[in-house]
């Protein structure tokens, strides 16, 4: 044995005492518990700011961005947006919100509110020495039987005006235009109602059918659902009517205008007369176009690109509106509401091309004029006209009205409701407790961990609503024990009351999409054990890589 251990020693290589230098100069290495501890610090701290925005009593957040715009908005995904975060772990609590947005459209705080507590009741099971790998199948099985949990809770609901009214004024209960909510629910769900269509036997909303156009001014209330497109134009000429009934629509993705070539052209001319002849050439290819569509019987005329003043002349002279340079997006709207096909050829425009409404009409709205194209019997594509007092309350009201159309929508795409107010996540939280106790070994305390994780947003909600927080989960949990599922915190009221009562609701698409979004995101980061940054470059180095690339292109350029 000692002859072994010699002829090992003999056999090392010689400690030099050089270190190898693997990771660049600069690079910063953090490994193991301190990494882990540091992500989940970020995490729980963008989750703090944005607690105190959940539920209909949330505080709002006022952001200055570097240019000092200041946004002023309690919905998580803005505040979010807004924020100028440098950790990654918090950049990816942000993606989560922004996917949750996307995706369902509402549910953005609670998402990253429930991520964050999963991931600190997470950290107290890795400091009792308990393995991440552990925490998080136990939070993975926990996940599948609440959203299991969620189906069995989950009520059917019918499609009509009076159940969608329940579930988008809820919806808007939380945002800054909460006292206008009824109002603008109203208004988001009749342009729901007008904007969806069947497919393959189901209702169908495509939420680019419903346009929001601002305009300061006013209040809120002076907000109106247009049953046609508001086009932020006016009319292109003086002498064209401002108001046509019984409007023939040409919707044109063609210029009325001689183009220039797109290559460098040059005409010799040798006498005045041969100007004229060319110019007279260009009025008249345009006259013609204008003969061409008045002869289909347009009396309307809106186009993508551009109207030539001597083209405008004739189209004054025939009485026909005109209005130019209207976005891609509206002229598709506007020609699903009308009923017209966009015309790309005008001399092949036919009259079955062009599109109908009863009024087409120039107005003053604010300090602008914009065009209103209404009075349509049936449209497919309407228009909410927002106006509010100031700028920042415009955002919010579009942003409060976005979030209301998502919920719509989500209604259309999955009609089940659940009850709000808390109900659903301690009735859920109670579910998952019953149904850890049953699993193996250390992952029954994950799942534990995660029902404690549900419970929190109810606790909010309660702090929010001035109740003790401890006394109300304890009688929201005695309550659901004997039965009363839809029981939760009537935050208007201040107690523990029936949300079916109150008719206060959910989208059960938003709810199954806040726990696979959170648990997903507290996955993620709990398995991350290192973290690896890298050196920021040095200015010479910055330069000379710069000169190097000049350089390459100065070669490449020689040898071309």
């Amino acid at each position: 044995m000692h002859n072994f251990c010699q002829t090992m020693s003999q056999t090392q290589a010689p400690r030099t005492g050089v270190p190898i230098m693997i990771l660049k100069e600069g690079s910063q290495r953090t490994t193991g518990v301190d990494a882990r501890r540091s992500n989940i610090q970020a995490a729980k701290v963008i989750a703090e700011i944005l607690a105190t925005s959940l539920g209909p009593r949330g505080m709002d957040k006022m952001l200055i961005d570097a240019f000092g715009d200041v946004t002023i908005t309690g919905d998580g995904a803005t505040i979010l947006k807004e924020m100028e975060v440098q950790h990654p772990a918090a950049k990816l609590l942000i993606e989560v919100a922004k996917a949750q947005d996307a995706e369902v459209g509402d549910g953005t705080t609670t998402v990253v509110v429930l991520a964050g507590k999963l991931l600190e009741l997470g950290e107290e099971l890795l400091e009792e020495g308990i393995h991440p790998t552990i925490v998080i199948d136990g939070y993975k099985k926990a996940a599948d039987y609440a959203l299991k949990v969620a189906e069995e809770i989950a009520k059917p609901v019918e499609l009509t005006k009076e159940q969608l009214l329940k579930v988008v004024s809820n919806a808007l209960s939380s945002k800054v235009v909460a006292e206008t909510r009824d109002y603008l629910a109203n208004i988001v769900v009749e342009a729901a109602l007008q904007a969806v269509e069947t497919r393959d036997g189901k209702p169908y909303l495509d939420l680019d059918w419903i346009k929001i156009e601002k305009k300061k001014g006013k209040s809120i209330y002076e907000t109106q659902l247009v049953r046609g497109i508001v086009l932020d134009k006016e009319v292109v000429h003086p002498g064209m009517p401002k108001r046509i009934t019984n409007a023939k629509i040409a919707i044109l993705d063609a210029p009325l205008e001689i183009e220039k070539p797109e290559w460098t052209t040059k005409i010799s001319v040798t006498s005045p007369d041969q100007i004229k002849a060319f110019l007279d050439q260009e009025a008249e290819i345009l006259k013609s176009y204008v003969d061409h569509l008045a002869s289909i019987g347009a009396n309307v005329v809106i186009t993508q690109k551009g109207i030539d003043e001597v083209a405008q002349h004739f189209l004054a002279k025939k009485g026909i509106m005109a209005v130019r340079r209207v976005k891609r997006s509206d002229i598709e709207k506007l020609a699903r509401a009308t009923g017209a096909k966009i015309i790309t050829s005008i001399k092949d425009a036919r009259p079955e091309d062009l599109g109908t409404a009863g009024l087409v009409e120039e107005r003053k709205v604010g300090e602008e004029k914009m065009v209103f194209v209404e009075d349509i019997p049936n449209p497919r594509a309407v228009t909410i006209l927002v106006r509010g007092g100031s700028d920042r309350i415009l955002d919010e009201v579009e942003r409060s009205l976005q979030d209301a159309l998502h919920v719509a929508r989500d209604l259309f795409r999955e009609p089940k409701i659940v009850p709000g107010g808390g109900a659903f996540e301690i009735e859920v939280a109670r579910r998952v407790r019953e149904f850890a106790r049953k699993l193996p070994g250390k992952e029954q305390l994950a799942a534990l961990k995660f029902a404690d994780a549900l419970e929190h947003i109810p606790t909010i909600l309660a702090l929010t609503a001035g109740l003790d927080p401890v006394d109300a989960i304890a009688e929201l949990r005695r309550r659901h024990d004997n039965g009363e599922i839809t029981t939760g915190i009537d935050v208007y009221g201040g107690k523990i009351a029936d949300m079916a009562a109150l008719n206060v609701w959910d989208p059960l698409l938003v709810k199954k999409q806040v726990i696979k979004s959170a648990v997903e995101a507290a996955i993620m980061i709990l398995r991350i054990d290192d973290i690896i940054a890298a050196g920021a470059p040095k200015k010479e180095e910055k330069k000379g890589k710069k000169e190097g690339e000049e350089g390459e292109e100065k070669s490449e350029t020689k040898f071309d």
